[in-house]
């Protein structure tokens, strides 16, 4: 695929989020996400606001922060936060087929997509059935990438077998699983190494976070 070819694997992942938030209460709105200190309809502001946000309003945010870029995600997602739980998943759904982003490659967009999403989705028992060939892409491009989120580095010495879909990578101590909860390890999250097999698990939970 191309660059331009990814995007349509991008807006089927926001869509389908959006679908699976449209009858949260209120009290599910203020759950704490996977993303330390975070509730899930913060971290559907943060995606909003990726998807808003060009190269040069990037930038320029950038320089407003002093290139503090902890400080631009926490401004950014409070533009987008909304009054209410439903002002917030309004504004998700204006984005979703939008193709808007900071300077990354459309991979790191669908990532975000959805590792952001299951960090939304875990702690509400939400499960989503994800195409293997989206995961197959995204684990692949993480595999190789520590653009974003710290992942080839993670998983140095390690061999990941996807149990699931043909994902395979590196040499060393095995970590096995499903591709998605290979995924989330690789990008920090310590809860999915629950469902990993293999004598590199404990080495994977170590460098997670």
């Amino acid at each position: 695929m191309t660059k331009i070819g990814d995007w349509p694997l991008v807006h089927a992942e926001r869509a389908a989020l959006a679908d699976d938030l449209a009858k949260l209460t209120d009290e599910e709105w203020a759950t704490p996400s996977l993303c330390a200190g975070l509730t899930v309809r913060e971290v559907l502001a943060h995606l909003t606001s990726a998807a808003n946000l060009g190269a040069v309003r990037w930038l320029a945010g950038v320089i407003r922060c002093r290139f503090d870029f902890d400080k631009q995600v926490a401004m950014r997602l409070a533009e987008h936060l909304g009054a209410t739980p439903a002002e917030t998943l309004a504004g998700f759904r204006r984005v979703v087929t939008s193709t808007t982003s900071p300077p990354l490659p459309v991979l790191a967009i669908l990532g975000e997509s959805i590792v952001h999403g299951e960090d939304i989705r875990r702690p509400l028992g939400i499960r989503r059935d994800y195409p293997i060939g989206t995961l197959t892409r995204l684990a692949t491009y993480y595999q190789g990438s520590d653009q974003v989120v710290r992942a080839k580095g993670r998983i140095g010495g390690l061999r990941l077998v996807a149990t699931d879909g043909p994902f395979t990578t590196g040499s060393g101590a095995l970590v096995s699983g499903t591709t998605l909860a290979l995924t989330m390890a690789m990008t920090g999250r310590a809860a999915y190494c629950d469902e990993l097999e293999g004598d590199g698990v404990a080495a994977l939970r170590g460098r997670a976070g």
